[in-house]
């Protein structure tokens, strides 16, 4: 009698630590091999510029460009430290793995197996094609090791890295109805602004657990001590697709004025440098609900 009374106790823990390891495991993701060669490079390099990672990642108190990190991102979950991707194997990434990148990238997970905050927009990047993660990979790796050790997180006392397993299974549940697009321009369009550009992860609003409102997505959101403006198809009725093309090139909108504040570095390191052909993408994808005459 008493093994039977011990039975469902047992079995629950045995349940309770098998749904553990599957939560804290490793997704599987292969074992790629980072690509070499000059078409790769080039490739990593324009992905690096249209994924905004200069914007974040570039040390700005260095002469040169260095991508070793230290710019201070400011949430109401704390301050959060951009790292270094430099080649540096001590305090950079110049160790990693085709593996390590893909994990990193579209998973938030660390080499260790630890997990990264969502700061790192990798919720956005998952739906990149490993090809261009791998590409990126490439790119950085050949960029000049820099020494850079970057500050340890600033959150409070009760949130821990490893509570974002659980985070992810929320966010999950939140994540955008599957939309499709015809035409390869809006599919384009929909890659470089949802997925590589990572747009909503400043222009959407998130709740209270910091998990983006896909229900609203693009329409604004608070940032830091600042407020990121809407470029949802409201926003954007008075803009043609060649506004907001010229937009991304130059940061001038209709009206002549120039953008400002955190948007600017993003059109001077990343949308300026995109092809015609992909700030069109961009335009297409934003503009695909109004003025569809324009």
């Amino acid at each position: 009698m008493w093994l039977r009374n011990l039975l469902v106790p047992i079995s629950a823990m045995f349940l309770l630590l098998v749904s553990l390891c599957n939560l804290l495991a490793l997704p599987e993701v292969g074992d790629p091999t980072i690509p070499e060669g000059n078409e790769a490079l080039q490739r990593g390099e324009y992905l690096v510029n249209a994924g905004g990672c200069i914007s974040c990642h570039q040390n700005t108190t260095a002469e040169t460009l260095q991508l070793s990190g230290g710019k201070e991102l400011e949430s109401e979950f704390g301050i959060f430290y951009v790292p270094n991707i430099t080649p540096d194997v001590d305090t950079g990434i110049g160790d990693w793995s085709g593996k390590d990148f893909l994990l990193a990238m579209k998973h938030g997970r660390s080499p260790e197996g630890g997990f990264y905050f969502p700061a790192f927009p990798y919720r956005s990047y998952a739906g990149m094609v490993d090809s261009d993660v791998l590409d990126i990979a490439a790119y950085l790796l050949s960029m000049p090791a820099v020494e850079s050790v970057v500050p340890n997180h600033e959150t409070p006392p009760w949130l821990f890295s490893w509570m974002m397993a659980g985070w992810n299974i929320l966010a999950d549940l939140r994540e955008p109805s599957s939309e499709t697009f015809e035409g390869p321009q809006l599919q384009r369009g929909a890659y470089l602004a949802r997925s590589l550009g990572h747009c909503g992860e400043c222009h959407t609003p998130r709740n209270v657990l910091g998990i983006p409102d896909w229900r609203r997505e693009f329409v604004g959101a608070e940032l830091g001590d600042g407020h990121v403006e809407p470029i949802d198809t409201i926003a954007l009725e008075d803009w043609g697709k060649e506004d907001f093309a010229f937009f991304l090139f130059l940061g001038m909108k209709p009206d002549g004025e120039y953008v400002g504040g955190e948007m600017e570095p993003v059109i001077e390191h990343n949308t300026s440098r995109l092809t015609e052909e992909d700030r069109e993408a961009l335009a297409a994808f934003f503009k695909r609900d109004a003025n569809s005459d324009n």
